[in-house]
């Protein structure tokens, strides 16, 4: 019998918006991609770092001012606001209680489920040099921090989507 040669297929994303809706649809994306047996990336950068941190509350970290201030504005995972009608960070608590209510997969369950599925998650080196976060404030699923070169690598023959 003749082996394959067919590649398996290939979603990359890049998380670059620090936006709850806009990682839900990320992550909505992702998993529905790996649960097809699709072989996904998620690649974060900037604000969608947040999304992969281990605090998930508001801290001042850096080695300056400013990095201190945009690391503190940035907030956590708990504290991603909505794109739109953020309503003082109150519409993410209420959308979670919608798809609770509705039985959708809340963020964090899509999290969950994209660790299980063994979806990539690797981080973008230029941006956390620029906001001064280190390996060690990242969730442990992230596997690499790396350089656009690299990157490029991973979405090669791939579907690329920029949310």
């Amino acid at each position: 019998m003749e082996k394959s040669t067919k590649k398996k297929d290939k979603l990359c994303i890049i998380c670059f918006s620090g936006d709850f809706d806009k990682a839900l649809a990320a992550f909505t994306i992702a998993t529905g991609a790996a649960a097809s047996n699709k072989e996904v990336v998620l690649f974060f950068t900037f604000w969608g770092l947040n999304i992969i941190r281990k605090n998930p509350n508001r801290s001042f970290k850096g080695t300056d001012l400013p990095t201190r201030v945009f690391n503190f504005l940035m907030g956590g995972f708990n504290c991603l606001p909505l794109s739109r009608f953020n309503f003082c960070g109150a519409s993410p608590k209420l959308m979670t209680g919608i798809m609770r209510k509705k039985h959708i997969a809340t963020l964090t369950e899509l999290i969950e489920s994209a660790k299980l599925l063994k979806i990539k998650f690797i981080a973008c080196e230029m941006a956390m040099n620029v906001l001064d976060i280190k390996k060690e404030d990242l969730i442990d699923e992230v596997e690499a921090i790396v350089g656009i070169p690299t990157f490029l690598e991973h979405a090669k023959d791939s579907i690329t989507l920029f949310i």
